[in-house]
Formats: structure tokens, sequence, C-alpha cells
């Protein structure tokens, strides 16, 4: 069994536990206190033994659905869904707050929205604010702010966001509770002969390849693919993250004692500002570079003009841009020295023609290897 099987206290200082709208709220549409309360119980056993723990819950828009009587569970439009998600934050905020309370536990409400932690500084505040919260001992539970946001300003499930606050709130590791008991080979409601896949040192092609999109419920919005994608921010930023069964009573004591589960380790981490780069979910550009810069940017060199091949995107400088290999692998994103006409002017040149083509040449390089992190 790997070591880290249960992130004990004793390894895993701070944990992100996420919990999706299947396991906390029933197909009516009403909390599953009983199977919640045995979650809670398990939070308190982990910071009695001086675990940090910080809360990612769903579950709004489906109780929220069912207090106004909505048609598809809250999802049959943007409007629906977030008056489905004001109506039932309430009521998923007074049942955290009254459970953790028993426990004699003061809990914290936190609702971001994508742009929060897109956008530098607002990722500074929140992870101020975490901080802060851990420091006052106190269990913060953080959900997407459904009632503004849209499609464009979204994280659509909880997993990548559980992942994004993992790495604002510098945790450990980061669980996801899940409707699966972790990564298998293949699909296991549909093919018996899948094999659960313990430990995961790196997300390569074969492991992405493993991943099914669908929702077992219908009632969530993620699926195994979200959950790679979040093992991939949550390692690129240092943290371990786990898939476990939540079908079960007090999930995490179950997964500490023997249960089945599947780790993702975690990678050297990166700086705190190349691991909030890595961690993005939006970009404004994508730059598309030959063979040698490829080579040179897994060397730690800066991208320079004369490795781009052709230029994508309407940006200005100081956004953050995908770097793509030939392929369309990303291999790399960062901060663009550039505005999107003068790097297509500069695509491909020598940095020493840049004066000629621009009239100046304030900077001899598209993107800083300093204001870069590979992915």
């Amino acid at each position: 069994m790997n070591a880290l099987s249960g992130f004990p206290p004793a390894l895993v200082r701070r944990l992100v536990v996420k919990i999706g709208s299947a396991l906390l709220v029933d197909p009516a549409g009403a909390v599953r206190v009983d199977w919640l309360r045995t979650l809670v119980a398990d939070v308190a056993v982990r910071r009695a033994a001086g675990q940090q723990v910080i809360i990612v819950s769903s579950g709004a828009i489906a109780l929220g659905a069912r207090r106004l009587k909505l048609p598809k569970g809250g999802r049959g439009s943007l409007e629906d869904a977030q008056a489905a998600a004001a109506t039932g934050q309430i009521a998923l905020s007074q049942c955290w707050a009254s459970l953790l309370d028993e426990k004699g536990i003061t809990a914290a409400q936190m609702l971001v929205t994508l742009d929060d932690l897109e956008n530098r500084r607002r990722y500074l505040n929140a992870s101020a604010t975490l901080e802060r919260l851990m420091a006052l001992n106190v269990v913060p539970v953080v959900n997407e702010n459904d009632s503004v946001a849209t499609a464009e300003i979204r994280f659509g499930d909880n997993d990548r966001l559980a992942a994004r606050i993992g790495q604002a709130a510098r945790a450990d590791a980061v669980v996801l509770l899940s409707d699966v008991d972790g990564l298998y080979t293949a699909n296991p409601h549909a093919d018996a002969g899948a094999m659960l896949i313990e430990t995961i040192e790196t997300i390569d092609a074969r492991i992405a390849a493993m991943a099914d999109d669908g929702s077992a419920s219908g009632m969530g919005s993620g699926g195994m693919v979200s959950k790679i994608q979040a093992a991939r921010i949550a390692t690129g930023a240092g943290a371990h993250l786990a898939i476990i069964s939540g079908k079960v009573d007090a999930p995490l004591s179950h997964w500490a004692g023997g249960g089945k589960g599947s780790i993702f380790l975690a990678a050297q981490g990166k700086g705190a500002r190349k691991g909030w780069l890595a961690g993005r979910l939006t970009t404004r550009g994508r730059i598309i570079v030959d063979a040698g810069a490829e080579k040179a940017l897994t060397k730690g060199n800066s991208l320079l003009p004369a490795g781009v091949a052709r230029v994508e995107g309407v940006f200005d400088r100081g956004d953050v841009v995908d770097i793509v290999a030939q392929d369309g692998r990303v291999i790399a994103r960062g901060l663009i020295e550039y505005d999107s006409e003068a790097a297509v002017k500069i695509a491909g040149r020598r940095s020493e023609d840049i004066a000629a083509l621009l009239g100046e040449m304030p900077r001899s390089v598209l993107v800083h290897r300093d204001h870069m992190a590979m992915v």
C-alpha cells in the first residue's frame, strides 16, 4: 500500500476535500445529512490529529432547484441555474455550519468564480484569506459562485476548483470524493475487466486516454476527464491528488483503513507564480513554436521570436498565452512581452531585427523564462 494512502496527518499538513453534488444531495434534491455527518466526523478526527482541512462543496444548484421546483435539476437554462444556486447556497452553507458546529468547529463560506483565481491579484487575495482562516482554526467551505458565473467565467466542475483552491492554499494534498473509487484502465461501470491504478507518477497520454467524461449520476458536471485535469493542476503545484469513493459512510476513514483509491503523486513544486501560471484554465492566445524552440524551452531558456512559427489570438502585453508545439501539445504557459499585432510581425525573426520591424526593440524575447511555466 502507498504510504500516502489515507493522506495521514503526519504526512499531509493541509488537505482539500471535494464533495460532488451526487454524493451530497439525493435524487429528490435533499441533503444526505446522515452521510454528511459521517464525513464531518472524519474531518473532526483529522483536525484533532493536527491536519488542517478545507472543504470544496458542490450542491447549491441541486438544492435550490428542489426548493424552487425548477425542471432539469435547475440546469434547464443559465437563469435557472443562477437562481437555483442563489437559493441553494444558503441551505448548503447552513447545513455545513450546523454539522461542523456539532463538532465544535467554526465554518467559513467562500464563493469564488473562475476569474477570481485567474486574475493574479484576486488569486493572491483568495490565498491570503484562506491562510488567515487556517490560522484562526476555521474550516473554509468553498464553492463556485454559480449565481453570477456564466459559461465564459466558470470552472464548470468543482474538481478543477478544488485543485486551484489547493494551489492557492498551498495544500499538501487534494482528495476528490467520487462515485468510483479511483482511476481504472477502463470505465468500471461498463467493463468488468477494468483494473484500478493505485499510484500515478506521471500523467501521460496513456493515463489521459483512460478517462471517461461521463457523470454517472447526471446530477454533477464532472467526470474522470475533469479529475485528471484537476490532477494536472494539483500535482503541478506540488500537491498530491487522490480519487476515492464517497459512496460509503465516513469515506476518509474508510480509505485510511485500507479502502481503494488512486493517488496522483505531486511533481517537483514550481515557484508560486509559475504554479499559478501552469494551473490557469484560461489564456488569451497561442504561440506555436518550432522543434528547436521547444527543445530550448525544455532546457529553461526564454522564448525568442526566431522560434515562433505562428501566432494565434488577440492579446495585450502581459496577458497569459499558451506556448504550443507543432503537434498541438501545450508545452508551456507564460506572460507575453508583446501584444498580438507586434508578435505577428516579429514571429520567426531574429531578435536583432525587432527594432527595424517595430521601430524600437524594448525587449529581445517574446516570453521570458522567469514568467513562463512548463506544463
